[in-house]
């Protein structure tokens, strides 16, 4: 697998690739591993290959939230081109699997100088920034079964996948909720044939289906994010 494996690194321009190949490393990373602390400075970007990363706020109680989730579309560390350096916010690994690692200073050399590494990580930051918005409405205004709608198709868009390993308590913490609510939803779409639930293991059975259900929150984001980031095109946009 090569680092164009994840979407942002396949826009940028075949010399800044080469010109990062010696420096971006490939690493496994496993559920529940922590690469961001909040209000520590960032030493490394992550740009997902094969693998789910969560970006969670915690509260004073212990308790915490989802704000966002990055797959294969993105990165995580923005705060280090954004200049504050640190964040609030926790990067958690979802989901087993690889990405590319990158130190902050290779990124900022051309970050600084402009041209399509901006170009492309303002664009990437915008539409993360919609996801942050769209969750926050959602959490707030919309059904358990449609957050939880929203949070499956997310997940699948960043996997390109039909599968997922998410238990009903990791579902509960990112959403922040109990975990017997999460349950009873999963039950009823089971019943409904749109997915089917095994010790952790969830396979949709009905995409469509999924997306019927789910607010119009996902939509958002999905079009936001298709509009933003194009594929290569977007350099010259």
């Amino acid at each position: 697998m090569t680092a164009t494996a994840n979407q942002l690194i396949a826009a940028f321009p075949q010399d800044i690739c080469r010109r990062w190949a010696a420096r971006l490393e490939r690493v496994e990373v496993r559920r529940g591993d922590v690469l961001h602390d909040p209000e520590r400075a960032v030493a490394h970007v992550y740009f997902p290959a094969t693998c789910i990363l969560s970006l969670l706020y915690n509260l004073q109680n212990g308790a915490s939230a989802e704000i966002a989730v990055v797959g294969h579309e993105g990165m995580v560390g923005i705060q280090a081109f954004m200049g504050g350096k640190s964040t609030l916010t926790e990067t958690v690994v979802r989901s087993t699997g690889e990405a590319f690692r990158l130190p902050v200073n290779a990124l900022m050399q051309d970050f600084e100088a402009g041209g399509a590494v901006t170009r492309v990580l303002l664009r990437y930051t915008q539409a993360l920034m919609t996801q942050m918005a769209q969750t926050a409405a959602c959490n707030r205004h919309h059904t358990l079964d449609q957050q939880m709608c929203r949070l499956l198709l997310l997940s699948l868009d960043r996997l390109h996948s039909l599968e997922l390993w998410m238990t009903h308590e990791l579902i509960a913490n990112m959403l922040g909720v109990r975990r017997e609510g999460v349950t009873e939803v999963a039950l009823e779409l089971q019943r409904a044939g749109v997915m089917r639930y095994a010790r952790g293991h969830i396979t949709v059975l009905d995409r469509a289906g999924l997306e019927a259900r789910s607010c119009e929150c996902y939509r958002v984001v999905k079009t936001e994010y298709d509009r933003l980031l194009p594929g290569r095109s977007l350099l010259t946009a």
